[in-house]
Parts: structure tokens; sequence; C-alpha cells
């Protein structure tokens, strides 16, 4: 019997943990807001992104990446998503030691309080499958974020 219990509690540890998610208590309803006044016309307002987003534009940038789950925006951890958007795509990735990668990402850091921010991106992130966001959660736990 001892072996079972411990399987169980050993099970629901790690989901205990993910309960704290950074992106927690986020106001969706204002998120999905926020997101149509100023990521939609770039990311599109079905969170789609632009065509041929994985390739470069001929000024070497890439194009806006979708936000559901065809993209690659889930594969990062919500403390480089709010950085991305704070301090914009180049910054960001500059502070984690990522060189010679062009981001055409704007900083927000004038244009949308920190708490506008997070409900942009639990209104994202609210969007995804579950498993999704349990994958996103795990990665976003691993480095902090």
């Amino acid at each position: 019997m001892k072996p079972l219990l411990i399987a169980c509690v050993a099970s629901v540890i790690p989901f205990a943990a993910l309960a704290d998610h950074v992106l927690g208590g986020a106001d969706i309803a204002n998120g999905e807001a926020v997101y149509a006044e100023t990521c939609a016309s770039c990311h599109g307002a079905r969170l789609e992104g632009q065509p041929d987003w994985q390739s470069p534009g001929p000024d070497g940038v890439m194009p806006a990446p979708p936000h559901d789950e065809t993209g690659h925006t889930w594969h990062h951890d919500s403390q480089l998503l709010f950085d991305y958007t704070k301090f914009g795509g180049q910054a960001a990735l500059e502070a984690r030691g990522v060189k010679g990668f062009t981001s055409g990402m704007p900083a927000f850091e004038e244009v949308l309080s920190d708490a506008e921010i997070r409900d942009v991106l639990g209104f994202i992130r609210s969007t995804w499958p579950d498993r999704v966001q349990e994958v996103q959660d795990m990665r976003s736990h691993q480095s902090g974020g």
C-alpha cells in the first residue's frame, strides 16, 4: 500500500508546483481586449501570425509568429515572453546571451503596464490546449519564469 501512496503523492507534487504560474490571475478578458488593440495588427486577430513567419523577410527580420499552438510562443518560458514583450525581442534575447538574431518585436514598456502584459500573455496562454499549457508550465518553472 505504501508504494501506491508514494506514487500518488509524487504524481501530485509537480502539478501543485505549477499552480503558482507567473501568469496565474491574469485578467483574460482585459488581455483579449489589449491584444486586439495592440498585438493583432502583427500577430493576427486569431493569433495566426504573419504569412511565412518561419522565413526571414528581405530585411532579415522574421515575420510575427502565430501565438496559437501552431507557433513557437509556448516553447518559451513565461519570463522570456514577458521580457520579450516589455523590452522588445532584441533586448530580451541579448539579455539571455543570444547574439546575431534580428527581432522585429518592438518594446512595449512605454505602451503597456506590467499587468497589461501579463493579461495579454494570460489571454494567449488561455487559448492553448491543456497539454500545451502543461508543457509551457514546466518550461516556466524550470527557468524560474
